[in-house]
């Protein structure tokens, strides 16, 4: 086995570049690209020697010397700016799902390879948990100019099946089952989940707590415009005191 992959493992490092950006570069999958650095599969030749060329590295080289991050400076092309590698902060990386493979995230959400072949963002966060990336594509969380609009990216956490009963308060989820993906705001009720938007004139529906294949509880928001973030609090709050009362009223 060659050290191919451990060596653009290494070039990816000092060049500071995700595998999907990476793989880009080379017209790959960022799952093949995976499997190469994982020692999983090797490539074909005239991957290595496109690789190699646009690095000015010897194929040989490439292939059977475990290159260091000294001998990388050094080769042309490419590499040659990096003089100094600054310290960078490790970057979280995140499957994100893009309108386009919503149908296809559906029926393949539970197959581990699939779920590498999604596009990754690589985001300067910290968390350890298991997270799912969302781009939105409908105005269902929106409400006048606030809230979630096409194009905002959500990031989720997962929760696990046995924490759905602790859910208590009303927050905003990302929510597979067996037919739709949906972006709603969850309200406990009785082994439940009641799912509303925040547009106006969408019915509210609800959903058994068994009919949920995954569950991700939005921690954070990339928009894509500028938000009014007074006015979303207030929503938020104005959602939260709506359920109290509920539980005010249920307990007359």
């Amino acid at each position: 086995m060659s050290l191919f992959g451990k060596n653009i493992r290494k070039i990816r490092s000092v060049k500071a570049l995700s595998q999907q950006a990476f793989a880009d570069i080379f017209d790959l999958k960022r799952g093949t690209l995976g499997a190469y650095e994982e020692g999983r599969s090797e490539p074909k030749i005239e991957t290595i020697i496109k690789i190699a060329n646009h690095f000015s590295i010897p194929i040989d080289t490439i292939l059977t010397k475990e290159l260091t991050v000294n001998q990388l400076l050094k080769f042309k092309g490419d590499l040659e700016d990096n003089l100094e590698l600054p310290n960078r902060n490790k970057l979280t990386t995140i499957p994100c799902i893009n309108p386009e493979d919503q149908e296809s995230y559906i029926n393949h959400a539970s197959n581990p390879n699939y779920i590498k072949d999604l596009n990754y963002l690589s985001l300067p966060i910290t968390n350890n948990n298991k997270l799912r990336a969302y781009v939105v594509n409908n105005l269902e969380m929106s409400s006048e100019n606030n809230g979630l609009f096409p194009k905002d990216i959500v990031i989720g956490q997962w929760v696990a099946k046995i924490n759905f009963e602790k859910i208590t308060t009303p927050s905003v989820y990302l929510i597979l089952t067996a037919e739709a993906l949906l972006l709603k705001r969850v309200y406990p009720s009785n082994n439940s989940f009641i799912l509303r938007a925040d547009h106006v004139g969408i019915d509210e529906s609800v959903l058994k707590f068994s009919e949920i294949k995954e569950l991700w509880e939005i921690k954070s928001v990339f928009y894509n415009r500028v938000p009014d973030l007074k006015n979303s609090q207030v929503l938020d709050k104005l959602a939260f005191l709506e359920q109290e009362f509920k539980k005010l009223k249920s307990s007359l």
